[in-house]
């Protein structure tokens, strides 16, 4: 199978690219190479190739960044999945599409299914769910992958943020009452790799990890590894705040998305 991944430099597209390419021919993309805000240049270089699935797992994901600059938000989350899309019909390529749980509004006290109502709150969660239309418009075969909370090796997360935070303070907080899944990047791959070929996935599809918890919980989780691998850290347990006392957040967040 031939798979060009857009968005390979990122956490996620570079998971993708290192399993992938153990079976597969796999041509992968960092916004280096290609700009989602520049759709000449995605028809220029994606046309010119041979490809039987395109993976998009590019995107605008400053959450407080899509507040004040709506216009590049859907830009990048929107009218690039769309040509994207465009160009993927052409050749009669499966489009996969990154997308995330931002599209829910978080009010939701049960686990979110795929049928669920879309309704988010914030700038970025709408330029995801409008780049979800469009691509799914785009062609029958297309396909809209929602993930959370994405960690893993080849880039910095929340999880690197408070090990590193703890090493350095003697108190640490993190927010107590915003509830989502974290997702190995690692697992993710392997878990859309049988859609990758599979003619009948398509429409929207939730790929994460089990369970769920608090940004808090995950910290804590990530500092109790630390301290069992024998790691020194200044902060043990991590404080608690909540969601409203953010006051350098620009956007709101849904509080639950599990």
């Amino acid at each position: 199978m031939k798979i060009v991944i857009v968005g390979a430099g990122g956490r996620l597209g570079a998971a993708l690219q290192r399993l992938y390419s153990n079976e597969h021919k796999v041509i992968g993309f960092g916004h280096a190479q290609l700009d989602l805000g520049k759709p000449e240049v995605l028809q220029r270089t994606l046309s010119a190739l041979d490809f039987n699935v395109l993976i998009n797992s590019a995107a605008q994901t400053n959450v407080d960044r899509c507040e004040t600059h709506p216009k590049e938000a859907f830009e990048l989350n929107a009218e690039a999945p769309r040509v994207l899309a465009e160009i993927c019909t052409r050749k009669c390529a499966k489009l996969i599409h990154i997308s995330t749980d931002y599209v829910f509004s978080g009010d939701n006290a049960a686990a979110y299914f795929e049928d669920d109502p879309a309704e988010p709150i914030s700038v970025y969660g709408a330029s995801k769910l409008e780049g979800e239309r469009r691509v799914l418009t785009g062609g029958p075969q297309h396909l809209v992958v929602r993930v959370s909370w994405i960690f893993g090796p080849d880039r910095p997360s929340f999880v690197d943020w408070v090990i590193g935070q703890a090493r350095e303070r003697e108190h640490v907080e993190a927010v107590a009452d915003k509830t989502s899944t974290p997702t190995y990047t690692v697992d993710l791959a392997k878990m859309l790799q049988p859609l990758l070929g599979d003619g009948t996935a398509s429409g929207i599809v939730h790929l994460t990890n089990d369970g769920g918890c608090s940004w808090r919980e995950y910290g804590q989780w990530a500092l109790e590894c630390c301290a069992e691998a024998g790691i020194p850290l200044k902060t043990r347990e991590l404080g608690a705040i909540s969601l409203a006392e953010m006051k350098n957040f620009i956007a709101r967040r849904p509080v639950h998305t599990v």
